[in-house]
Formats: C-alpha cells, sequence, structure tokens
C-alpha cells in the first residue's frame, strides 16, 4: 500500500461494511462511526450516540481494511463523523490515496460544519457530503437523503445528482457468524 498513514490516528467505531451498496454510488466501504450528540428523534442508528461505546481502531487498520476490500469509495456515517473530524480527516485522506471516492453523511449543515474544528479538512477531502439533521415529519428515505430538509453537496465532479440518487435505498447483509445488517435511507423493519 502506497499511502502514507497518518501516525497514532484512531476513530471511535461502531461497526464496518467494506462492501455496501445502499450509502454511496457503487461499492462502498462504509464506516459508522460511534458517538453522537445531536439527538434527531426517529434516528435510525441510536445505537452509534453514546460515545463511549463502540471500538478504538487505528487508522492505519482501516487503511489496511479499505486497501483488501477494493472499494470503489468510502462512506462516513455514524453516529457524527464530523464530531470525530481529526480521525476522520486521517481516514479520509488515506481513502484519496487510494483512489477511492468519499462520501459523508452529516447531521450538521454545511454553513455549521464550515464552523466546526476541522470542518473544513474533512470537507477538503471530500466528494459528497449528504447534511442536515434528520427530521421524521420530513421523511424522504430516497437519493441517501433521509428527510426532505437533508441536501446533497456534490463538493467535486467525480458524481453527479442521478449517481448518487440511484444509490439503492436499503440492503440487508447475512454476515459469516449470521448477524443480520439492514442498512440504507430506508431499510427494512423486521419484527420479532
Amino acid at each position: 500500500m502506497a499511502t502514507a498513514l497518518p501516525a497514532a490516528t484512531s476513530l471511535k467505531v461502531h461497526s464496518i461494511d467494506p462492501y455496501s451498496r445502499a450509502n454511496g454510488p457503487g461499492v462502498r466501504f462504509v464506516v459508522w462511526l460511534q458517538g453522537c450528540t445531536l439527538g434527531c428523534p426517529g434516528c435510525f442508528n441510536p445505537a452509534t450516540h453514546d460515545a463511549t461505546k463502540g471500538n478504538e481502531i487505528a487508522v492505519e487498520d482501516l487503511a489496511r481494511q479499505m486497501h483488501d476490500a477494493g472499494s470503489e469509495g468510502l462512506s462516513l456515517s455514524g453516529g457524527e463523523p464530523l464530531q470525530q473530524a481529526a480521525g476522520a480527516t486521517a481516514l479520509l485522506t488515506v481513502a484519496r490515496g487510494l483512489g477511492m471516492s468519499t462520501l459523508a453523511f452529516s447531521g450538521y449543515s454545511l454553513d455549521e460544519i464550515y464552523d466546526l474544528p476541522g470542518g473544513t479538512d474533512v470537507l477538503a477531502r471530500l466528494d459528497v457530503l449528504i447534511d442536515g439533521r434528520y427530521v421524521a415529519g420530513e421523511r424522504l428515505a430516497k437519493g441517501l437523503r433521509g428527510s426532505h430538509n437533508q441536501k446533497i453537496h456534490l463538493l467535486t465532479s467525480r458524481y453527479s445528482l442521478a449517481d448518487v440518487e440511484a444509490t439503492p435505498v436499503a440492503e440487508v447483509v447475512i454476515s459469516r457468524n449470521g448477524d443480520l445488517v439492514l442498512t440504507g435511507v430506508d431499510p427494512i423493519k423486521l419484527k420479532r
């Protein structure tokens, strides 16, 4: 792997999917970060909110996994990626070095991100940003937007709006150990 890796940088991670098709254009390496203080009512990922949970993973280890997966792009979700801006920046830098496209979901608006510590560093490494807090009363669940108020920002020319909006709204993955993972902006609901 020819990409220079940041020294001693890590992220608090909730989970990883190395081959997702429902979290951005193409096949994507998705990292759901752990920790979010925004508390959007109706959030699909409440298990990612508690910053004391999850696993601390070195960016170097994530870089190896991304390299080995060979996915087209990296998608950061959460939790809230901008609440770990330094680690997110390091991982996005590695992804760019591997020739991967980059996408992030954030509950912060683009204007808020510019004002966050490290926000401009994250933005400088993204091809696509989906921004805005989830609003349950404005549920949309398509085109990578959970609610109508959220916006798709094409920060580079790598993808068109049509590319982003063509992303499947959901996927179901059964892991080797039998765990069921439901992901996307409109995953099915399972009843017990």
